[in-house]
C-alpha cells in the first residue's frame, strides 16, 4: 500500500531521454494525515534567473507543471513511460474499474473539426471529439504496470483516475487495490460524458450532486492518498459539484473533462460522426476549440474556491485545448496549479512538453516571473459583473472627458463608417 509514513521521502530524478536531473521530484513531507494541494513558490529566486517551474502539490515536487491528462496517452505501461522519460511532470493514466470486461470500444471512435469552412483536409484541426471509453484492459494488467513504473520511477508522480458504478463496496476495493500500487494520488472520474453514465458511472455521478457527495464521502473515508474530483463542464453551474466534491474531503479538483457533442454529418453519405457501421453516438469535444470555454469554466471554480475556501490547501488542475505555452499561462493566471493535456498529445506527441515548458519560460521572462506561484491566480481579480463595467467605463469617460475612444451609445453607429467604429470597440 502507498505508504504515509515515510517523513521527508525525497529522491534524485532523472530524465530518461536527456539524463538531465529533477532535483527532488517525488513524495516530500508526508506525515501520516492526508493534506491539502498546495502549490509552493521556490524560495530564494531573483528575477534574473532562470524561470523555475518545479511545483510541490501535497507534497508531491513535480518538475513543471504539465499533466498528461487521463486517456490514451496513459493508457499502457509503454507510454507512460515515454511521457516520463519526455519530461512531463505528472502522469495520470487512464481510467481504470474493477470489471474492465464490461467496457467494449468501438472503432472508429474519434472524428475531428477542421477550420476550413468546406472540411479540407488541409484545415487546421481545432476541434476532436471521441466516444472512447475507459480502460479496457484487466484491471489487474494497469495495477501490475502502476508498479512496475514506481519501481522504475520512484520519484515521478504517477496518479490513477478510477471509476466506479453506484456501489460503496466497489468503491472501497478499488481505491485500496490501486493504493496497494504505490501510486501518488488518485483523480475521480465524474464528467465521462458517454457510454458510462448508462451504468451510474462518469457524468451521471458529476451532474447529481446528491450522489456525488455520497460517492464522495465514501471515496474519502478510505483514501489515503491526495485525492483529487474530475468535473463535467456538462452542468448549468460546475461551481456546485466542485463544492461539493472539497467539502467531502477531496484535496482538489480537475476541470473540464470533455464538452457532450455532435462532430457533424457527412453531407455526403447523411450518417453522423464518427460512423461506425453507419451510425454514431454523442461524443466528447475537446481541442483548441474548447480553450475559451474551459477557461470560464476554470475561472469560477478559481473564484469559487478563493472566496469559499480562502486559506485552505485545495488544487485546481486545469483542463482544455491546452497546446502552447501561453494557453496552459493563461490557465495558472486564473489560478489554476497543474495543467493536462490529452488531445494536445495525441495530436503532436510526447515530445510537445518541452514546447510548453519553453514557451512558459518565455512568457515568464517577459513578465519578469521568477516561479509559478509569482503569477498564480493575478488575473483572476480582473472579472466582474456587466453592471460594474458599465460603471467602470462610466467613470472612465468622464474622466477622459474629451477623449471618444468606441461608440457611446447606439445612436452613434453610421453606415459609412461601420467597420471601423467596430473595430473601435474591439479590445484585442
Amino acid at each position: 500500500m502507498a505508504s504515509l509514513g515515510l517523513a521527508q521521502r525525497i529522491r534524485i530524478g532523472h530524465d530518461g531521454n536527456s539524463g538531465t536531473l529533477f532535483p527532488m521530484m517525488g513524495r516530500v513531507n508526508l506525515g501520516r494525515r492526508r493534506v491539502g494541494l498546495r502549490v509552493m513558490a521556490s524560495e530564494g529566486h531573483q528575477s534574473s534567473v532562470e524561470p523555475d517551474l518545479s511545483v510541490t502539490v501535497n507534497g508531491l515536487k513535480m518538475p513543471n507543471p504539465f499533466v498528461i491528462g487521463s486517456g490514451p496517452p496513459g493508457t499502457n505501461y509503454t507510454v507512460m513511460k515515454r511521457a516520463f522519460d519526455e519530461g512531463w511532470g505528472a502522469v495520470i493514466a487512464k481510467t481504470v474499474s474493477l470489471e474492465a470486461d464490461k467496457v467494449k470500444n468501438v472503432t472508429p471512435r474519434y472524428a475531428k473539426l477542421r477550420a476550413d469552412a468546406n472540411g479540407s483536409a488541409k484545415g487546421q484541426i481545432i476541434g476532436w471529439q471521441n466516444i472512447e471509453l475507459i480502460s479496457d484492459r484487466p484491471l489487474e494488467t494497469m495495477l501490475k504496470e502502476f508498479r512496475q513504473l514506481k519501481e522504475e520511477y520512484p520519484e515521478r508522480i504517477l496518479i490513477a483516475s478510477i471509476m466506479e458504478e453506484y456501489n460503496k463496496a466497489a468503491w472501497e476495493e478499488l481505491i485500496y487495490r490501486v493504493e496497494e500500487t504505490g501510486i501518488d494520488a488518485i483523480e475521480i472520474n465524474f464528467s465521462c460524458p458517454h457510454g458510462m453514465p448508462e451504468r451510474r458511472m462518469g457524468a451521471a455521478v458529476g451532474q447529481d450532486c446528491d450522489l456525488l457527495e455520497e460517492v464522495c464521502g465514501w471515496i474519502n473515508a478510505v483514501a489515503t492518498v491526495p485525492v483529487w474530483a474530475k468535473m463535467t463542464p456538462n452542468i448549468t453551474d460546475i461551481t456546485k459539484p466542485a463544492r461539493v466534491s472539497l467539502n467531502k474531503g477531496c484535496e482538489g479538483v480537475s476541470a473540464i473533462n470533455t464538452i457532450m457533442s455532435v462532430m457533424g454529418i457527412n453531407l455526403d453519405t447523411l450518417r453522423p460522426e464518427p460512423c461506425v457501421e453507419g451510425y454514431s453516438t454523442p461524443g466528447g469535444y475537446s481541442s483548441k476549440a474548447v480553450h475559451p470555454i474551459a477557461l470560464a469554466k476554470v475561472m469560477n471554480i478559481a473564484r469559487m474556491m478563493k472566496s469559499e475556501f480562502g486559506d485552505k490547501d485545495l488544487s485546481l488542475s486545469a483542463i482544455g485545448g491546452v497546446e502552447t505555452g501561453g494557453d496552459a499561462a493563461e490557465f495558472i493566471l486564473l489560478g489554476a496549479n497543474t495543467v493536462q493535456v490529452c488531445t494536445g498529445v495525441m495530436m503532436h506527441g510526447y515530445g510537445l512538453v518541452k514546447t510548453l515548458c519553453s514557451e512558459l519560460k518565455d512568457f515568464m521572462r517577459k513578465h519578469n516571473f521568477s516561479s509559478i506561484e509569482d503569477f498564480r491566480g493575478t488575473s483572476l481579480d480582473y472579472f466582474t459583473t456587466h453592471t460594474d463595467l458599465v460603471r467602470r467605463q462610466q467613470e472612465a469617460i468622464r474622466q477622459r472627458k474629451a477623449v471618444k475612444k468606441g461608440l457611446q451609445s447606439d445612436k452613434d453607429w453610421t453606415g459609412d463608417g461601420f467597420v471601423q467604429e467596430t473595430e473601435s470597440m474591439v479590445s484585442n
